[in-house]
């Protein structure tokens, strides 16, 4: 067990009192034994959250978020641009919690909270689009179309199925896109229904393209879906990198890549870890081992 001299715990203060106090009980008996001071933080909403993760960054060993993909993503964007950073830990508290699933988090709290005790850490890369960082994904085209199709009352009452139904009522719409990029520094051209720059491999719970994705290895991995057939979906789903030949590919096209240039279509929504607030054209980086997390066994 690794012993932490000064985290905060912070949780959303969308979550009503008994829930937080549930898991709030299952979850600290768990990492109280491996923290010296541990301060408990319930904020109102995500301003509130990222403006005391950013105040409290160099002051803290481990700042521990509990929270969905939406509140991390907030939180990354929060301390990313910093020159001390805290060690970040997740516990899952969303729909999909993909982020805490691509650092071999439990989903279960209990056990989540005993994989923060544990202290096993990894130093994890990031991507950044333009001014805005993602530890997930970027996506335009059918992935971003998806989510904000998403219906707010099917997820609070299905959860995680509510992004398939999305993705249902999306994939007879979609339109495909001529697109022109740039990837290390060699144009390409085509025409696509989406296009990914992954840096973790789960999307909606579902493990994408192989779990030869890593968010350590200081690389991105680049993904042009041709076409918005069922098939195209089963191929992405069904890669195993170690095991399939990529040239032998019909429906996907994937690569490594350090540098991601969007050139064309302009003004296309981007999906970035599940929001979409930015657009198109623009650059894509990674940071190699911006962040240290914890990560699960």
């Amino acid at each position: 067990m690794q012993i932490f001299g000064h985290a905060v715990y912070v949780i959303n203060g969308n979550m009503d009192k008994d829930q937080m106090e549930r898991e709030l009980g299952q979850t600290l008996p768990k990492i109280s034994p491996a923290v010296k001071q541990l301060e408990i933080m319930q904020t109102k909403d995500l301003e509130e959250l990222v403006s005391y993760c950013k105040r409290m960054a160099e002051k803290v060993d481990l700042l521990i978020i509990h929270g969905g993909d939406g509140t991390i993503h907030q939180v990354i964007n929060a301390i990313a641009p910093l020159s001390v950073r805290p060690q970040l830990a997740i516990i899952p508290g969303g729909t999909c919690n993909d982020f805490s699933r691509m650092l071999r988090i439990p989903q279960n709290l209990k056990k989540a909270a005993q994989t923060i005790a544990d202290g096993r850490t990894a130093a994890i890369d990031i991507g950044q689009y333009e001014d805005t960082y993602f530890l997930n994904f970027w996506g335009m085209g059918l992935i971003a179309d998806t989510s904000n199709n998403i219906n707010e009352n099917e997820k609070s009452t299905w959860g995680v199925l509510s992004y398939f139904m999305s993705t249902l009522r999306t994939i007879n719409q979609v339109e495909p896109f001529t697109y022109e990029i740039e990837v290390n520094g060699e144009k390409a051209t085509g025409e696509a229904v989406m296009i990914l720059v992954m840096n973790g491999r789960f999307i909606g719970t579902r493990e994408m393209a192989g779990s030869a994705i890593r968010p350590d290895d200081g690389k991105l991995q680049l993904c042009v879906v041709k076409n918005s057939t069922l098939s195209s979906f089963k191929q992405l789903l069904q890669i195993k990198q170690d095991k399939t030949d990529l040239t032998e590919l019909t429906e996907v096209e994937m690569q490594d890549a350090e540098t991601v240039r969007i050139l064309s279509p302009a003004g296309k929504p981007v999906d970035m870890d599940g929001e979409v607030y930015a657009e198109t054209a623009g650059e894509i980086n990674i940071h190699p081992g911006h962040l240290n997390m914890i990560v699960g066994e």
